[in-house]
């Protein structure tokens, strides 16, 4: 495999405008290089930022556009200079497949804020050519921008750790949230919300639930474990939490007020924003500077990251909770993903799918 030869061809559902309507559609993919490994996909989650590229919420997609960022695949041929996997590894890639490796972030191990990074979809490869995501037939990829998955996961359920799972796990630890004994909310409970429950809960945190209805309580604190559900609306409840959490990872992907959620943090408690959002958050500067408190924000993880969220996942027994569907599904999925209506993320059997017909 080398980078003289002519690119191969393969077929993924794309947007093709901002209906975001997925359809077929068969384009090359990019020469390969000697540390590039050529993987067929077998799994891929369906997040909200899928939805949002689709339908150019942002107004900053490319179309057209094959979404996927939660890819588990298989490695079918490697490159003469990769050294991290053989081929009938089983390996999972995230957002990033490409960084310019000198940068202070590069440097210091997180390139997911390398400002030359490229997003796996929606982006413009080294060569000029668009990047395109896991709702298809096979990827090529970078050896460092893959992940072994440990022997025993489950593939369909390790998907959406290499997204929901990373974007909990890598504030928490970056943060110093990681160690037990905290008391941590987790705003919104969606994709990425239930893994943040799982994963707190793991870490030896009391989790509080906190979503704008009681309809997910039973769901959050018997099927997750959650210690406490608060539904923001209830004014009394929501007094009565008041100082009492660490943090809040604000896993929702819309806008929102923060001083109700300000309110619930102690003294130096951190808001982390983890949800992408494409209008403006509000809240009044007396709320952070009353309890010296701190709004800030975390974009997935590092490649390091990710590799210590597999492990952390194995050994806690930790596995996302999905629905498994056909790609010719993917369009009443990202209905029902609009509506909030999945317990908790859908993946895409990729392998298992006719990727040729609608």
């Amino acid at each position: 495999m080398g980078s003289s030869e002519a690119p191969r061809t393969t077929t993924g559902w794309a947007a093709k405008d901002p209906s975001g309507v997925l359809s077929p559609y068969t384009y090359s993919l990019r020469k390969t290089g000697a540390e590039d490994v050529v993987l067929k996909v077998l799994f891929c989650g369906v997040c909200h930022t899928d939805l949002h590229q689709a339908k150019n919420y942002l107004g900053i997609t490319r179309y057209p556009a094959v979404p996927g960022h939660e890819v588990v695949g298989e490695v079918v041929e490697v490159g003469s200079d990769v050294t991290k996997f053989s081929v009938g590894d089983k390996v999972g890639v995230g957002f990033i497949v490409g960084c310019c490796r000198n940068c202070s972030p590069c440097r210091s191990g997180e390139e997911q804020y390398c400002n030359k990074k490229i997003m796996v979809y929606g982006d413009v490869y080294t060569d000029g050519q668009l990047t395109q995501g896991g709702f298809a037939d096979s990827m090529i990829v970078d050896q460092k921008f893959a992940v072994k998955i440990p022997e025993g996961m489950v593939l369909e359920q390790a998907a959406p750790l290499f997204c929901a799972g990373i974007t909990v796990y890598s504030p928490l630890v970056h943060f110093g949230r990681n160690r037990s004994g905290l008391r941590g909310g987790i705003l919104g409970l969606g994709g990425v919300g239930h893994m943040g429950v799982k994963i707190a809960k793991a870490m030896g945190h009391h989790v509080t639930v906190i979503s704008s209805t009681d309809k997910k309580k039973v769901e959050a604190m018997e099927h997750l474990g959650a210690d406490e559900y608060l539904v923001s609306s209830d004014a009394t409840r929501m007094q009565e939490a008041a100082d009492s959490l660490d943090y809040i990872l604000d896993t929702v992907p819309a806008f929102h007020h923060l001083e109700p959620y300000l309110s619930l943090l102690r003294v130096d408690g951190k808001l982390i924003l983890i949800g992408v959002s494409n209008a403006p958050l509000q809240f009044v500067s007396p709320m952070l500077l009353l309890g010296r408190k701190t709004i800030t924000g975390s974009f997935i993880g590092s490649m390091k990251e990710a590799e210590e969220m597999l492990e952390f996942c194995k050994e806690k027994e930790l596995s996302s909770m999905i629905e498994v569907i056909k790609m010719d599904y993917i369009n009443t999925a990202f209905q029902r993903l609009e509506n909030n209506d999945v317990k908790y993320r859908f993946v895409v059997d990729v392998a298992g799918s006719n990727l040729l017909h609608p």
